[in-house]
This record gives C-alpha cells, structure tokens and sequence, in this order.
C-alpha cells in the first residue's frame, strides 16, 4: 500500500475522499474518450483515477515534490497520464494540451481565484470544473445587485457561464476544510461581452470599481480613471449609465460600455 505524507497545510491541501461524489465530479465535467483533461492539484489522485476511466488523456499538474512521483509511479505502465511538477499558476494550459482540452480539480481554497481567472485565459478550456469554496462558487453565479456579486462574478460571467452545480460538506474531505464546498462548472460563451484585446484592462477596471463598490459612478469613474468630476460625468452618461447607480448593480455589459467611455475620452 503506498503511503503519503501529512497534508501540507501552507498548499492548502484537503484531499477529497467520497467515491461518490468524486463520480459526481466527472459526470459535471462529462469528459469523453478523445478529450484531454487537464487536473488541477490532483493530491493523492482520486479524482485521477476516475477521471482515468473516462478522458482519452489526463495532464495532472501537482506543485507537490512529493505527491508528484507517486502518482507518476502509479501510472507508469499508461502513457494516457502525463504529470508535470509545476505550480499551475505557471503554466500555459493551451500550450500543454496541444490543442481543446477541458479543466478538473479539487483546486486549494487560498489560490482559488488567481485560478479561475488564470484557466479563463485564451485559449480557453472547452468547460471546466472545480471543488471549491462555496463562498466562491456562489459568487461566481451571484446576479447583479445580490449580496455576492462583485469582481468575480463580473470578469467570469462577462466571458463565461457559470453553475452551482452541488455542495459538499466539509466532511467529505481528509483533513474536513472550516468551510463548506461546492462544485463549480464554468463554460465559456460563445459570445463574451468584450473583445480579446480588451479582457487585461476590463478585469483591472472592475476590480478598481468594486474597490469603491458603495460609490456612485461619476464618484467611481473619476477614481479609477483619474478624471475631474464633469469628464467622469460625460464618461458615464456616454456608457448610458446612471451617474448615480453602484458598481454592484452594473451587469457585464454595462462595465464594458463604461470601459469602452472611459477610454473613448
């Protein structure tokens, strides 16, 4: 039997350990035979190993020294399974996959959100899902003027379509997290609401502008694009906006046109 070590707390390891929901986690991802998978923190490789009896290739990216070599081990007579030894916020997954591949993993809750955004990069996953906080999964989904919406749930939903799709409770895990979980699938649009040259400056603006999140926009505008208070007023009437509305209740599309305004002037 192959032994493991301690969980390293600073990697914010919680292996999942649920045959169930584990099968649950891949039947929300429905790889198929010819896709790749590319696995986020696979750990000890449960999800791995269903994931195995599904996808056509599995690309597991594990940033732990000593996790890595056994699940290399354990896959060494199938050629089905590459692992590479990296932290995942380093890698290209287009570059990797060498062409359409689809995104799983049990992703570590103190890194979530740089993941998220960095898996949303071009070229994008075909969908993806993640076991995640449920905080986040739940402002991933949050609609505008809702107690969760913010930055988040902006920069996803303006480039994608994100789903709750189950909760997992803490103990399901070994060690069990402080906080409760939840599978998020995230698929891309085939319409995102802004162009590719646009995506860097639009993430950096709207999280400026939930910075000030209690702010009216004329106040928020003239802040983040340092503009005195008539400039700003013509920014947001030109975007159609209210001078007097909160970034928490702008949709995707409103913050594109007050970008685009923005930099109009």
């Amino acid at each position: 039997m192959t032994t493991y070590p301690a969980p390293r707390k600073r990697l914010g390891q919680h292996f999942l350990t649920d045959p169930r929901i584990l099968g649950r986690i891949v039947d929300a991802l429905a790889p198929t035979a010819d896709e790749t998978v590319i696995e986020i923190g696979p750990g000890r490789g449960a999800l791995t190993d269903v994931l195995m009896q599904r996808a056509g290739r599995v690309i597991a990216i594990e940033v732990d020294r000593d996790l890595a070599p056994r699940l290399r081990e354990r896959y060494a007579d199938d050629a089905r399974l590459t692992v590479i030894e990296k932290d995942v916020l380093t890698v290209d997954f287009g570059t990797l996959a060498g062409g359409t591949y689809v995104v799983a993993g049990n992703v570590p809750y103190n890194i979530t959100t740089p993941i998220l955004f960095h898996a949303l990069r071009r070229p994008r996953p075909l969908r993806a899902v993640y076991l995640v906080q449920r905080e986040v999964a739940e402002r991933v989904v949050a609609p505008p003027g809702s107690e969760s919406y913010g930055a988040l749930s902006v920069n996803v939903q303006s480039v994608a379509v994100g789903e709750l799709v189950f909760k997992v409770p803490a103990g399901a895990f070994q060690p069990p997290p402080k906080v409760e979980s939840a599978v998020l699938r995230i698929t891309p649009r085939p319409d995102p609401v802004l162009a590719a040259d646009e995506e860097e400056a639009y993430r950096t603006f709207v999280q400026a502008a939930f910075g000030l999140r209690r702010k009216q926009l004329r106040r928020v505008v003239r802040t983040v694009c340092h503009l005195g208070a008539e400039a700003a007023g013509v920014v947001v009437t030109a975007a159609g906006l209210d001078p007097e509305a909160r970034p928490e209740v702008l949709t995707p599309e409103d913050f594109v046109r007050l970008l685009r305004a923005s930099r109009a002037g």
